[in-house]
């Protein structure tokens, strides 16, 4: 028996009061620093195009980007419910389009569940998935893929109609099968009332303490993504800096001799070296 977390403990948990937790991971060390840390859930999120590709946004990430680094982090992470985006144009084209690969991200990259972003044009895809067997976790407010459409990254739901729209999307999601809704930069009074009115946990990103849970993108919580901070983000530790300083300690050792040291260095027989007619310094 595995002893991943499922969908069903996560409700579970949400329904006996506990918050859930989420962070994001992209390769086989991170994953497995943040599932030993008991974290609920990893996404595998296209914010690797930025954090790890060096994008300007999520939009040039592709389904092959998504497989490889969703089996890197099921490979470091054996506890964690494993959910992992769908790219930009892999899902929005066609219910056949979510689908397959969403079938690739569960099949070839061993995930748990798939992420996608949008409201009531998702519904048929998300009815779709659910009915194939595949958990999927909805995503509305602020949603990076429609960044050029929304002029920017910009909160979403400030005004009445707009968060009455976000309101009656995450119902229709809810209905259509979703096992859980991401909220994204969106306001907390709006994230809170989403929230009171579904079954299924929210899990909020810059939506306000009152979700049933909350994501981060793990290098910007510690400190390793220096392009920009959004308010939302709470920096757990710096290792940018650290990390910095030890790379120049390390050329300063090389360049100076002091490293590699005889303690780093392997040796040879004096017989065998004699035979070479070479000495012992």
């Amino acid at each position: 028996m595995s002893g991943r977390l499922t969908i069903t403990q996560l409700a579970k948990k949400v329904g006996q009061g506990h918050k859930l937790t989420m962070l994001t991971a992209y390769d086989y060390p991170l994953a497995s620093l943040v599932d030993e840390a008991g974290i609920d859930m990893i996404l595998v999120g296209d914010s690797l195009g930025m954090v790890v590709l060096g994008y300007e946004d999520t939009l040039a990430v592709t389904m092959d980007d998504m497989v490889r680094h969703t089996q890197a982090v099921v490979r470091g992470a054996k506890r964690a419910l494993v959910v992992a985006d769908l790219p930009f144009l892999s899902y929005q084209t066609s219910v056949e389009d979510a689908v397959r690969n969403s079938g690739r991200l569960l099949q070839e990259g061993g995930a748990q569940a798939v992420k996608l972003e949008g409201g009531f044009h998702m519904l048929p895809a998300i009815e779709k998935l659910v009915a194939s067997g595949i958990p999927v976790m909805g995503h509305l407010g602020l949603t990076p893929q429609s960044v050029n459409q929304m002029g920017g990254f910009a909160i979403q739901g400030r005004e009445a109609q707009g968060a009455q729209r976000i309101l009656e999307e995450a119902l229709a999601i809810q209905e259509a099968g979703a096992f859980s809704l991401v909220l994204e930069g969106v306001p907390w009074q709006l994230a809170q009332l989403v929230t009171d009115k579904l079954t299924i946990p929210t899990i909020g990103i810059g939506a306000g303490p009152h979700c049933s849970g909350q994501v981060l993108v793990t290098y910007d919580i510690l400190g390793l993504f220096d392009r920009f901070t959004p308010k939302f983000v709470k920096e757990y530790a710096n290792l940018r800096e650290t990390i910095g300083t030890a790379l120049v300690a390390y050329r300063e050792d090389v360049l100076s001799g002091s490293f590699p040291a005889q303690e780093h260095s392997f040796s040879m027989k004096q017989e065998q070296l004699e035979l070479l007619g070479g000495e012992h310094e």
